[in-house]
């Protein structure tokens, strides 16, 4: 097992990692808030004309699994 520069083993959180979850919250808020960031979110919503009819039966496909898992 590796150690850290002082002498320690690292810490493995496991699954719930606490740190990475941290981190990626952080880096996640900070492109939300950069230039970039802004100008994807506010092309979330376009879709090209011929991506619609494909989006659209994608949709009916999975409302009608769900359908079935309700019976």
């Amino acid at each position: 097992m590796a150690t850290t520069p002082g002498g320690k083993a690292p810490q493995n959180q496991g699954e719930g990692d606490r740190t990475a979850d941290r981190n990626y919250r952080e880096a996640t808020t900070k492109f939300a808030h950069s230039e970039r960031g802004q100008r994807e979110i506010g092309k979330a919503g376009d879709v090209k004309p011929e991506e619609e009819k494909a989006l659209r039966k994608a949709e009916e496909v999975g409302k009608s699994h769900a359908k079935e898992r309700d019976r």
